[in-house]
């Protein structure tokens, strides 16, 4: 078979054998490849640092029966050196890697739109522009929208009446009407899901200037959207350190950043 090429966000590695490692990457072109890097953990190792989690790689593969084999790797991004040395912006890097590994479905289901928005998402927490968690949670909601899971919030999830509605349900599917709220609804503080709206669409200006506990529970809102969907807990999320200053806005729109990474000259494992 053919080789092959494309470019990836390095997701997750975890050892093979003596030598090896076993990298699971979010390609643009080919969605989730699980790849195997030969004698990567020796010290003369020539791509071995470049396939670390959070790079963003050009990477050339051999197709192989059960796992494809790397044969080339050029990094375009590096995003590690700026991630791994603050522990907020590490775990929330962590949490988008996670997030993207769930959401990407099954293997060589091609996900551009995901590969690309978690590419900016890690170059913006790598910029320290922003509050690292805003930047996460503007990624879950945009990468649940890409699922088709994004929440309700202009509208009764239920009989689609417009808003604003004061109630929250994700099993409902987000804000619910007084007539649609379903036991056990919450009842998020004014502006709660303002800012949910405002982080979907980047209005960034708005969203930077909301308080401390409204962006807790705009947190905790999308925090239990997304796991409601998966199914399960996601490991990172209960790591995330909130910042305790916010920075400046900088930008009006998207993460600040380009929502496809341009080409250029690493985290959780197993």
């Amino acid at each position: 078979m053919r080789l092959y090429r494309d470019e990836a966000v390095v997701v997750r590695q975890h050892k093979l054998g003596e030598a090896d490692r076993i990298v699971t990457l979010l390609t643009r072109q080919y969605g989730l490849v699980r790849a195997v890097a030969k004698g990567v953990r020796r010290t003369k190792s020539k791509f071995g640092a470049r396939l670390e989690p959070f790079a963003y790689i050009d990477v050339q593969l051999h197709p192989g029966r059960t796992l494809d084999v790397v044969t080339q790797v050029v990094t375009l991004e590096a995003f590690a050196s700026d991630i791994v040395d603050d522990y907020g912006r590490y775990t929330t890097g962590c949490a988008i890697l996670e997030t993207a590994e769930r959401l990407a479905g099954e293997e060589r289901a091609p996900a551009p739109k995901l590969h690309a928005l978690t590419a900016s998402a890690l170059r913006a927490v790598a910029a320290r522009q922003r509050p690292h968690e805003l930047i996460l949670d503007a990624y879950l909601l945009r990468a649940m929208g890409f699922a088709g899971w994004a929440p309700a919030l202009d509208e009764c999830a239920r009989c689609a009446t417009p808003g604003p509605h004061r109630a929250f349900h994700v099993g409902a599917g987000g804000a619910v009407c007084v007539h649609c709220r379903p036991p056990g609804a919450a009842t998020p503080a004014p502006g709660v899901l303002d800012l949910l709206v405002a982080l979907l669409k980047g209005e960034w200006d708005q969203v930077e200037r909301v308080p401390e506990n409204v962006r807790r529970q705009a947190s905790g809102l999308v925090a239990a959207h997304l796991q409601w969907h998966l199914e399960r807990q996601l490991r990172t999320l209960p790591l995330i350190e909130r910042s305790v200053v916010s920075a400046p806005p900088s930008a009006s729109r998207g993460f600040g950043l380009v929502t496809s990474p341009p080409r250029g000259d690493t985290a959780p494992s197993a």
